[in-house]
């Protein structure tokens, strides 16, 4: 008997010795990834304003990896086809909504009274809400700049333009500003279509205003089609959104590019630490949301250096395309709206309704 007790404690601890005790504590899984939405108003090409916000969706994902799953829809008209995309998004669990058309403001506030907890960015829009923000950026500013490039090499221009909006105004005013302050002879001849996206008008405006005169083109649209015709016609022409120089590699003057990535990475990460906030951006030049680069090869070394110099002054806070240093600014019907010596300031820069000197056009009133 006490043999076989000590064989059966010899066997207990040799079992014992065996045993590899298990945590009582689950491994935590891994966080879902947020889930981020971007509505793009017309299609996704190779360049223009949805591939420069494609560029932005993309450093999101890059930057923050499998913390984020991004998504998109494009080709969206403005009014209730996007209500019914930017609810769509909202059911699907998209914490974070991004809509990058002015047009867009409306569906968009309309769509986060239904949806408290999901986040809204307006790019564009000015109106905000506990769940909305808005953002744009102060594209004017490179305007002014391209323009000091175009009054070196041109004298008359035209102008392409969607819709007589004040983020527009601005652009077409701080273009004729910027080539007047090289060439006080410049004139800017502007077309109002109606519409962001539609290449065939666009490419017909731009026709139509090489005929009537104009040198180089300018335009706030969203395709390539005004690059293509300078390019066709041997004229010369601002790219804008982005670089378009593979379209018009002859053309192209500079491009005024515009720079989302930073901005919606930063919202997009403020989601995930629990710090986001509804509030109001306006980045230029200064804030790296606006650049004039990708000169093209007919452009001077000295008009090349002349605008990088004005840009770096305008980043420094010593030059603003709405200043009238040179006695009264007015506009072209001869009143004045920029007294000597005075500086617009946002509020009346926002509500912009008159063109500049030098611009051929009318704004509804």
């Amino acid at each position: 008997m006490y043999k076989n007790l000590v064989a059966r404690r010899v066997c207990v601890l040799a079992a014992a010795s065996f045993f590899i005790p298990f945590s009582t504590h689950a491994q935590t899984p891994a966080p879902a990834p947020l889930k981020a939405a971007f509505v793009y108003v017309a299609p996704l090409t190779e360049a223009g304003w949805v591939r420069q916000h494609e560029q932005g969706r993309l450093a999101v994902q890059a930057a923050l990896g499998s913390r984020v799953e991004t998504r998109f829809v494009e080709n969206v008209p403005e009014g209730p086809d996007a209500e019914r995309v930017i609810r769509d998004l909202a059911q699907q669990g998209h914490k974070i909504i991004f809509t990058p058309s002015f047009g867009y403001m409306e569906p968009t506030l309309k769509v986060a009274r239904e949806f408290p907890d999901v986040k809204f960015e307006s790019i564009t829009g000015y109106k905000t809400a506990p769940n909305v923000a808005t953002a744009n950026a102060r594209y004017y500013e490179g305007r002014y700049l391209a323009g000091v490039a175009a009054g070196r090499m041109a004298t008359q221009a035209g102008y392409i333009a969607g819709f007589p909006i004040p983020e527009v105004v601005q652009g077409i005013n701080a273009f004729a500003l910027g080539m007047r302050s090289v060439n006080p002879a410049a004139t800017v001849r502007v077309v109002f279509l109606g519409e962001w996206f539609n290449p065939p008008r666009e490419r017909d405006a731009a026709m139509t205003l090489m005929n009537q005169g104009a040198e180089v083109l300018a335009f706030h649209t969203g395709s390539t089609a005004v690059m293509s015709a300078a390019q066709e016609r041997g004229k010369l022409a601002v790219a804008y959104h982005s670089d378009m120089r593979k379209f018009a590699p002859d053309a192209q003057i500079a491009a005024v590019t515009h720079l989302w990535g930073e901005y919606y990475t930063r919202r997009v990460k403020a989601v995930l630490d629990g710090g986001w906030k509804s509030g109001s951006v306006w980045g230029g030049v200064k804030d790296g949301m606006i650049r004039v680069d990708a000169f093209g090869s007919k452009v001077p070394a000295a008009v090349r250096e002349e605008v990088a110099a004005r840009q770096a002054d305008m980043a420094a806070g010593q030059l603003h395309a709405f200043a009238a240093t040179q006695g009264d600014v007015r506009d072209n019907e001869g009143r004045v709206v920029i007294p000597a010596g005075k500086t617009l300031g946002d509020p009346e820069i926002l509500n912009m309704n008159w063109l500049v000197e030098g611009v051929q056009g009318k704004l509804a009133r």
